[in-house]
């Protein structure tokens, strides 16, 4: 696997993003903002399962709103990230904080998909005038919880970074 890093790494890419003096930090400042707005759609929508925002709101109609704008957030923190990954894979690889966001990034994501394909399932009953299902409490908590540390974990590989 550490082949596959150096390669990574020595490529066209790599370099550009380890020796440019501009490029990592403008990319970074990217990457920060999409993580923002990923979170900051994502906690809308947990709090209104919390019941503590947005109870004016069907469940339904804010997530089908907002979805498409996680999703674009995502996308670019998922290639921004790349990028700044590319300066030193092998670093990067190896750094506790770092395997910990993707670990949790995954968390989120399982999470995501147990709430869609099993809480949704009764939504009818919940979705605008009745309390929201402990399960659904339970996976916007649980949200909430894992997006905090994505970004605590996130904020915290910059302190762990061995220099190049």
């Amino acid at each position: 696997m550490n082949e596959l890093f150096e390669a990574i790494g020595s490529s066209a890419i790599g370099d550009f993003m380890a020796v440019n003096p501009y490029a990592f930090p403008a990319v970074e400042t990217l990457h920060v903002i999409a993580i923002t707005a990923v979170f900051g759609v994502i906690m809308i929508v947990d709090l209104r399962l919390l019941g503590l925002a947005g109870m004016s709101y069907a469940v339904t109609r804010m997530s089908r709103s907002l979805l498409p704008a996680t999703w674009i957030a995502f996308l670019m923190a998922v290639v921004t990230g790349s990028l700044l990954f590319t300066s030193q894979p092998v670093t990067y690889a190896g750094n506790f904080s770092f395997r910990m966001k993707l670990l949790l990034i995954a968390a989120a994501g399982l999470n995501m998909l147990i709430f869609h394909f099993v809480t949704m399932r009764g939504i009818a009953a919940w979705d605008k005038d009745a309390p929201v299902p402990t399960a659904g409490r339970i996976a916007g908590g649980l949200s909430l919880l894992i997006w905090v540390c994505v970004v605590a974990f996130g904020r915290w590989i910059g302190f762990t970074m061995s220099p190049f």
